[in-house]
């Protein structure tokens, strides 16, 4: 009986608001207590699990091995719980601020031309969105939801599949017109490739010609750190870009960019998956909602 004296999901709220809010002050507040009130009930918690949850600077707080596992666990059961609470109640409508991230195109192509609908459909929601593409620790940067394109590694986030879409190399007609438009990946070798500087950026594009697949290292004049930029270099002639098709669809159409040795493009397809912390049946139900609205209305397929 001695657990039940305990108040456990309080504890758990609390130690859950203090790494999503950065530190024992933001907490402090959201609970109407004292720094020194949430410390020591954080405290008392590691005390009792018999392990240190997170290590504490004058400057931040970072989760420990341990912490990082209670905290992943201990969001899905205080969703869990918020979800149960929902439904023995009359407002079982999905609210709260649902944090996003997304690499830049897609976010720029998809995420924020359909958050109107969303959040019309949703208006108890709060979006929070993050465009990068670089690829973020969900914990640390206490994200809902991540949108990431290209292979997935294995980890404990769980990701639904969003679609694929093909890759084009493209240029502005006024970069071909100085330097022409290359007719085999040989002649490609004396064109500008214009590269990313991100992580998970691929070391050169795959091409083949003849039934034999190659893969040309990027030497361009200039790198960027997203696709985007990438595309705005392109359109302004500085050299060729190799990009999801979705992206230069509209470009493509208006004759602002060219396709470039589309013969030897491989076919490879760059799948695009959201990515979550946590099984379906511990999903908030915002969370829940944002998943499905984005499962039911992008479709990559189409570019």
């Amino acid at each position: 009986m001695a657990r039940l004296e305990v108040n456990r999901s309080g504890e758990l709220e609390v130690f859950v608001r203090v790494i999503e809010s950065g530190g024992f002050s933001a907490a402090a507040r959201a609970f109407g207590m004292t720094p020194s009130a949430v410390s020591k009930l954080v405290a008392r918690l590691e005390q009792r699990l018999g392990t240190r949850l997170v290590n504490r600077s004058t400057r931040q707080l970072q989760l420990t091995p341990e912490g990082c596992v209670f905290y992943e666990r201990g969001v899905r059961i205080l969703a869990d719980l918020e979800e149960a609470e929902h439904c023995a109640s009359t407002h079982t409508a999905p609210r709260g601020r649902l944090r996003v991230n997304a690499n830049v195109p897609f976010g720029h192509h998809f995420l924020l031309p359909l958050a109107p609908a969303f959040l019309t459909s949703h208006p108890d929601v709060t979006l929070d969105i993050v465009l990068t593409d670089a690829v973020i620790d969900i914990l640390e940067q206490r994200t809902d939801v991540a949108v990431r394109a290209g292979p997935m590694k294995d980890s404990s986030l769980v990701a639904r599949k969003l679609g694929g879409t093909r890759m084009l190399i493209v240029g502005a007609p006024s970069y071909l017109a100085r330097h022409g438009m290359p007719a085999t990946p040989q002649e490609l070798q004396h064109h500008n490739r214009l590269g990313a500087n991100y992580a998970r950026a691929q070391p050169g594009w795959p091409l083949r010609h003849a039934g034999e697949d190659t893969v040309l290292p990027i030497n361009g004049n200039a790198q960027a750190s997203d696709g985007e930029a990438l595309r705005q270099l392109a359109l302004a002639g500085l050299g060729l870009a190799r990009l999801a098709a979705f992206q230069v669809r509209e470009d493509v159409a208006a004759g602002r960019l060219l396709p470039v040795l589309e013969d030897c493009n491989p076919g490879d397809i760059e799948e695009v998956h959201a990515v979550y912390v946590g099984q379906g049946g511990y999903l908030p139900l915002r969370v829940r909602a944002f998943l499905d609205f984005l499962v039911q209305t992008v479709d990559l397929g189409k570019h």
